[in-house]
């Protein structure tokens, strides 16, 4: 009998170390579990599709590369550190920019491959004058494509602000930037639609003019902001159509918007007294008093920027 009862007492023993055993080993991720059983780490990486492809890279990235001064206007509105970018031309309000503290890295045309290589940079951000080099820039860090379709200006121009919210968590920020902006313009449309007058846009440079119309890199003054075209056929082109000074005078706009590039590329010239001559005189722009002298720094070197696009609306507003 008492061996029967030690033989009893050892078995539920064993019974009771081997559910002991079991409650632990429940506690314990199996070996072999499934990326399903484990808790997922939140991921800290984005994909930003844009006109040259995919880019994968980190949020937050802390090594900034800009080859483009719309974005580099827009990442400076945001507060967001910049590490590198070509130090030529780089407009007035943006000056700062050039200090040593900033890596130099070339132009705008001729990156340094060197020095940004040698930098490691976290992302690169380009726009239409290094689509060649996308390739070669993309092998040394993630390059974004930032540049902005003239045709669908507002719509591409809010894809490249989400992508630089998304990128540096500034999503509700942008939000509220980006409505105001919609708020500045609706304002102007509503002056717009209410005068007969019609404008042209040209690029005067070194004693040579070119116009631009709808759906062209200045077209955003038609399409946009709703003044009426002087000239509905002018050719699309990235550097507009060559013109002369007969040309305006024919066509004769009652506003004439300038954008001066001798003044925007900093040599120290202007081109107002070679627009202003005795041909250009004769239109209704000039006897109204509706010369209106865009500044270059916003609408040829950084167009596309934050502070730009707010800029270009005040500008623009002269012209009513």
């Amino acid at each position: 009998m008492k061996k029967l009862t030690l033989s009893l007492f050892a078995l539920i023993l064993m019974l009771a170390l081997a559910a002991c055993g079991g409650a632990k080993d429940e506690e314990k991720p199996a070996d072999n579990a499934t990326p399903e059983d484990k808790p997922a780490e939140e991921s800290t990486e984005v994909t930003i599709t844009h006109e040259l492809g995919e880019t994968t890279l980190e949020k937050n990235p802390e090594k900034v590369v800009v080859f483009d001064f719309g974005t580099l206007d827009t990442l400076d509105e945001l507060g967001i550190e910049v590490a590198g970018l070509p130090q030529s031309n780089v407009p007035g309000y943006l000056s700062k920019y050039e200090d040593k503290k900033y890596e130099n890295l070339g132009s705008l045309k001729e990156p340094d491959f060197e020095a940004i290589n040698a930098m490691k940079p976290d992302v690169i951000f380009i726009s239409g004058r290094q689509t060649d080099l996308y390739d070669q820039l993309s092998e040394i860090a993630p390059t974004i494509y930032m540049g902005v379709d003239t045709s669908n200006y507002m719509e591409s121009f809010k894809e490249n602000m989400d992508k630089i919210a998304t990128i540096f968590d500034k999503e509700d920020e942008m939000n509220t930037e980006l409505a105001d902006v919609d708020a500045s313009i609706e304002e102007i449309k509503t002056k717009t639609e209410g005068i007969d007058s019609n404008a042209l846009i040209i690029l005067a440079t070194e004693g040579k003019v070119s116009a631009y119309g709808p759906s062209s890199r200045f077209g955003l003054v038609h399409d946009v902001f709703g003044f009426k075209p002087a000239d509905e056929k002018i050719e699309v082109s990235t550097h507009g159509q060559n013109i002369t000074f007969e040309y305006i005078l024919e066509t004769n706009p009652d506003i004439l918007f300038v954008i001066d590039r001798d003044a925007a590329i900093g040599n120290g010239a202007t081109a107002k007294d070679s627009v202003e001559n005795d041909l250009v005189k004769k239109t209704n722009a000039f006897k109204n008093d509706k010369m209106v002298y865009l500044n270059g720094e916003y609408w040829y070197l950084s167009g596309g920027g934050l502070q730009s696009i707010k800029e270009m609306i005040k500008e623009v507003e002269a012209g009513l």
